[in-house]
């Protein structure tokens, strides 16, 4: 278990969910010490059975404020070049995880903050949340996969304004320009996302893994080599026991009652 981020499981409230949980005082800066705990949260996320989706959270007040510039204050080009490969994997670890995840945002979501929010599949935000790539107005970018993955999300005319200006977004302009998914009241965050990754408790294990991948993967490429990639995952899911239960259950009972055994 790491010492400012970890993860969390074992609610009977929240069953099958893993809580990748940020606690560094005050604002989560992501120094190399978290970033590393969050990069082992997330492996340890991706290989628990009894973890079916993964909310990533940091708390009440905060999700967080970004990288810890002190840290990076102190760095030269090289020590740069050795350590901008460890800082984009640790959050492309927590991209990776082979099962639904949801970022429950409250307070601000910054610079490495948004970074690591981009990496969920969905986001919830608290009405209060703010939010932004401010990485400009230090005299560098985004290097945690900023310039990637808000592009691909929100589109590049949209990512480049909020890159070039490093302004700061407010929960109902992210929601509407699709930065963040659900906004809800402060007070909600957690639950709502908890409750949103535990419709999955239940659901086709390998299924959903397949569905993401397909998903992630063929926005990286074409739509020919896309549906390539669809193709092969779905005939896939034909060896999987869920399929069969799924399936048969459909026959049986109608739709939504399969028991699925997650194998």
């Amino acid at each position: 278990m790491g010492e400012f981020a970890r993860l969390e499981v074992g609610s009977r409230e929240h069953a099958g969910v893993g809580t990748i949980r940020l606690d560094r005082p005050k604002m989560n800066a992501l120094n190399e010490q978290v970033q590393e705990e969050i990069r082992a949260a997330a492996h340890e996320a991706a290989a628990r059975d009894d973890v079916k989706a993964v909310v990533v959270y940091g708390g009440e007040r905060v999700f967080a404020a970004g990288a810890d510039v002190k840290e990076m204050n102190d760095m030269s080009y090289t020590d740069m070049i050795k350590r901008s490969d460890g800082l984009q994997s640790a959050f492309t670890a927590v991209a990776k995880i082979p099962k639904p995840v949801v970022a429950a945002i409250t307070g601000y979501a910054l610079g490495g903050g948004c970074e690591l929010a981009l990496c969920a599949d969905v986001r919830f935000a608290a009405a209060d949340a703010v939010l932004g790539q401010p990485e400009i107005l230090l005299g560098i970018i985004p290097g945690a996969g900023g310039t990637q993955r808000l592009a691909r999300l929100v589109g590049p005319s949209r990512a480049k304004d909020l890159i070039f200006t490093g302004r700061f977004v407010k929960a109902e302009e992210a929601l509407a320009i699709g930065l963040v998914d659900r906004v809800v009241a402060p007070e909600a965050v957690y639950q709502e996302a908890a409750e949103w990754a535990m419709q999955f408790a239940g659901a086709a294990t390998y299924a959903l893994r397949a569905a993401k991948e397909t998903i992630d993967r063929g926005l990286e490429a074409d739509l020919e080599t896309g549906l390539g990639i669809e193709r092969q995952q779905f005939a896939a899911l034909f060896a999987t026991e869920d399929r069969t239960i799924g399936m048969q259950s459909f026959v049986e009972n109608g739709p939504g009652k399969a028991q699925f055994r997650g194998r």
